[in-house]
């Protein structure tokens, strides 16, 4: 299989910029509040389906905390400090020693005015964590993340390659989505990509020039992998 060598390019660090809110705006409000010194809120925690965006909304408020003053640190490597905000992602998957871990940072952490920002795949009540811990990530906001509709998909598509200066077919945009990685980020990557196959091949973009991206750089697609991004 003949390998382009353009490739895709690594998708842009997550930020609170290109992450499209779509139904999140108030959470998007909420994170960035946390972001600086002064936060008065102790304990985020937000959930939601893979490919809905929790990751990338915790490395941006990562960035954006040290952007503004505020240190961030991971869970585990995180320790109790006034001025730190601490972030775990995946909460559902910590094992009975890391959940005790957490349940004490965070306590430490109300008492010295740090704030603990989590993320998980499921409600506080339904996660599959010691009840303590549980009743600790229900105790400040909750938010669900709601994943964007494929017709908001569409629409970042569009303003994407509006700002590239490209014209984007719609049959383009609906094959990615039918046979493309579905998270925005991968979304977004291929578009690029296929801009510059674009230039390299002096064709125009259409239907018949992504399929041949796809084939020519063996990228993955619906049928080959399962979405993981969240």
């Amino acid at each position: 299989m003949k390998q382009l060598a353009l490739g895709l390019a690594d998708p842009p660090a997550p930020g609170f910029d290109n992450f499209v809110a779509g139904r999140n705006a108030e959470l998007l409000d909420a994170l960035r509040a946390q972001c600086v010194p002064q936060s008065s809120e102790r304990m985020v925690y937000c959930w939601g389906e893979a490919g809905s965006g929790r990751t990338h909304l915790l490395q941006a408020a990562a960035a954006h905390a040290s952007a503004a003053g505020r240190q961030p640190m991971w869970f585990p490597e995180a320790s109790a400090d006034g001025s730190a905000l601490v972030l775990v992602d995946d909460v559902e998957r910590l094992d009975g020693t890391a959940q005790g871990d957490l349940f004490c940072l965070y306590n430490e952490l109300r008492d010295c005015g740090g704030c603990l920002l989590a993320a998980g795949n499921a409600a506080p009540a339904q996660l599959p964590l010691r009840a303590d811990l549980v009743t600790r990530l229900a105790w400040g906001l909750v938010y669900q993340v709601h994943a964007l509709t494929d017709g908001e998909k569409i629409a970042a598509l569009e303003r994407h390659a509006r700002a590239r200066g490209l014209r984007l077919p719609a049959e383009v945009s609906a094959y990615l989505l039918r046979h493309g990685r579905r998270d925005l980020r991968s979304l977004v990557a291929t578009l690029d990509a296929l801009d510059r196959y674009s230039l390299e091949t002096q064709r125009a973009i259409t239907l018949p020039l992504l399929r041949d991206l796809l084939h020519d750089t063996a990228l993955p697609t619906s049928d080959s992998f399962q979405e993981s991004t969240s």
